[in-house]
């Protein structure tokens, strides 16, 4: 197929040629692209960093506030549960003296009603001997006052009944 003139060899040379420079395009692109991934995994990798170091951050003040948050209620709290039992002993104690107030009138109307028995028999059994004792006492002293008193107040009583005895006669028409 050769000629003579070389055309032969010069286009192995220059497909040898071509063959070299594709090899090298290719490296050099090969390189680049591993750079570009090797710089492309760095940047992951700083930026996976950084989202974690933020996470971490985050976590922290997150812990921090929720801590806060935590100390606050249980404050709260505390102070709501003391404030329940302040008034519930209060309730209590006001409970029980009320109870207290109840029973000691119980106990006085009792005493009072036993008084008003003592009393009832006492003035059942006893009226006949202070009666007697006064009248003994006023017969002496009022005896002659009060006769003359009965007998006064008796005679008007009489006149006046006898006033009225003659009624009023009907006029005859």
């Amino acid at each position: 197929m050769s000629n003579g003139n070389g055309v032969a060899a010069t286009l192995g040379n220059a497909a040898g040629t071509v063959a070299d420079k594709a090899k090298d395009v290719g490296s050099k692109v090969s390189r680049r692209a591993s750079k570009a991934v090797e710089q492309v995994k760095q940047a992951a990798g700083k930026a996976e960093k950084a989202v974690v170091e933020g996470a971490g951050k985050a976590k922290k003040v997150v812990a921090k506030r929720a801590g806060a948050a935590k100390k606050a209620v249980g404050t709260r709290v505390a102070g709501a549960k003391q404030s329940l039992a302040a008034t519930s002993a209060a309730a209590r104690a006001e409970a029980a003296a009320i109870k207290r107030k109840k029973a000691a009138k119980k106990v006085a109307k009792k005493a009072v009603k036993k008084a008003a028995a003592k009393k009832a028999v006492a003035k059942k059994a006893a009226p006949p001997k202070p009666a007697a004792r006064k009248v003994a006492a006023k017969k002496p002293v009022a005896k002659k006052a009060a006769t003359k008193k009965t007998v006064a107040r008796k005679v008007p009583a009489k006149k006046a009944a006898a006033k009225k005895a003659p009624a009023r006669k009907p006029a005859g028409r």
